[in-house]
């Protein structure tokens, strides 16, 4: 795995170090002198995440870190914090800053570029997650992973060692819900349901492998984004590393410090919010993408792509294909006589009487307008006229109301109705067979079905 790295410290050999450690691992590396010279490099958008030296002159480190995670633009990059200082009041500081981890100088190789790999990983999923969610606007207008307060979360912890069961829970249960779970394959079957923000799973489990309960974790698909932080103890550095490149987010060597503890939990659990906006914004995003905001129906763009994929079916020999357009009669004299939030009143209206008219296999969308399609596989001509029929009589039957109930008018619906033959070998064929039935219907006095012949 590849990215641009940003080593700063004001130290030119402990600079010259660290980069070469990184580029014999093929990663780009980018460096700064200082505070302000980092903090330009990041909102510029040249580096993926950031090895921070705490001890600089003038702005230290958890200065720069405070400013990066304060900042829409940058509170997406991850921080390692990379200094001398080794007390677990030195972390809990740094994490409470919005670093992601804390390194000890000296930086041992193998942990420094598991870590690296590990929260580039991280970096490159919610960097496509906010791509695909159009959300580079919403973070420029503050929506950043510091915004939650990590707080009341739900965690499920695995641990089969009653004492350390109760210090951890003393330490979390202040701050949010813990489900206990000291059998790991109960826990296993139980966290997919569970809606949890965390998963803290001990390394030292009784007659189980916690690294394979990790790496099952990771192959749910509702457990496949849960954060993990994994309790170690302090000779079992490599089953940690191990746990990294499994997908596990963070660790905690014992003893545990009750302060560090609750930070890289709230961390964790921050970041689980986040992303879960961002996945929700995304599919969001997706929905918009194929549906009408004014009557929630699907789109023309969505009709053309599902169409095609429905002629192809039916061409295949898997069934029949019947199409009905329809357009609302005379509605420009709706728009002229009563306006056009009028207008919008009917077209929503009569978009929900046509969904309540059609079966559950018929996809109704709205083509442009006033003009509406409904397509109707594994149907015949026959069955599909019954439809209309039902439709149209839907519409016809009660008066729409209008200026929010103060008003009604009728309203009428012309449609045309086209069946698919193997003739046809595109979509806009079989849609001009239902336009042109749909044209006859209009010039026979409206209000009425009409099949188009072959």
């Amino acid at each position: 795995m590849s990215g641009r790295v940003l080593v700063v410290d004001d130290l030119v050999p402990n600079v010259k170090l660290l980069e070469a450690r990184l580029s014999a691992e093929y990663l780009s590396v980018v460096t700064a002198m200082n505070g302000p010279s980092a903090i330009e490099i990041c909102e510029r958008g040249e580096c993926d995440m950031i090895l921070l030296d705490v001890m600089m002159p003038g702005m230290d480190g958890f200065e720069v870190c405070r400013y990066l995670k304060n900042s829409p633009r940058t509170a997406h990059l991850p921080i390692v914090m990379v200094t001398a200082l080794d007390q677990p009041s030195d972390r809990v500081k740094g994490l409470e800053s919005g670093a992601d981890d804390f390194l000890t100088k000296p930086v041992n190789d193998v942990a420094l570029l598991a870590r690296v790999r590990s929260l580039l990983r991280l970096k490159f999923m919610t960097d496509e997650l906010r791509t695909r969610a159009g959300a580079g606007d919403a973070l420029e207008a503050g929506a950043s992973p510091t915004e939650d307060d990590g707080l009341n979360g739900k965690i499920l912890l695995v641990d089969d060692r009653q004492s350390s069961v109760d210090r951890i829970c003393r330490s979390l249960q202040a701050q949010h819900f813990v489900v206990i779970e000291s059998d790991p394959t109960a826990a296993l079957i139980n966290a997919p349901e569970g809606d949890f923000d965390l998963a803290i799973i001990s390394m030292a489990l009784e007659g189980y492998d916690a690294l394979r309960l990790c790496g099952q974790l990771r192959a749910i698909e509702r457990t496949r984004h849960l954060p993990i932080l994994v309790l170690s103890e302090p000779d079992d550095e490599r089953r940690v590393i191990r746990a990294l490149d499994l997908g596990v987010n963070d660790y905690l060597i014992r003893p545990i410090d009750r302060l560090e503890l609750l930070a890289r939990a709230r961390t964790q659990i921050r970041r689980r919010r986040y992303s879960v906006r961002l996945r929700e914004s995304m599919q969001e995003s997706m929905a918009m993408a194929v549906t009408d905001p004014l009557t929630n129906l699907y789109n023309r763009r969505y009709l053309t792509s599902h169409l095609a994929t429905l002629m192809a079916n039916a061409s295949g020999g898997r069934g029949d294909l019947c199409l009905l357009i329809l357009d609302v009669d005379y509605f420009k004299r709706v728009n002229d006589s009563h306006g056009h939030d009028a207008g919008d009143e009917v077209l929503r209206e009569f978009a929900q009487r046509l969904k309540k008219a059609v079966r559950g296999i018929d996809l109704v969308c709205r083509y442009g307008g006033e003009e509406f399609v409904v397509l109707m596989p594994d149907t015949d001509s026959m069955v599909a006229f019954r439809v209309a029929e039902r439709i149209r009589t839907t519409v016809a039957m009660e008066p729409f109301q209008i200026h929010r109930g103060q008003k009604t008018i009728n309203v009428t619906v012309s449609i045309g109705l086209g069946t698919l033959d193997r003739s046809m070998t595109s979509p806009n064929e079989l849609m001009k067979s239902a336009d042109m039935a749909l044209y006859r219907a209009k010039n026979e006095g409206r209000n009425r079905v009409v099949a188009h012949a072959a």
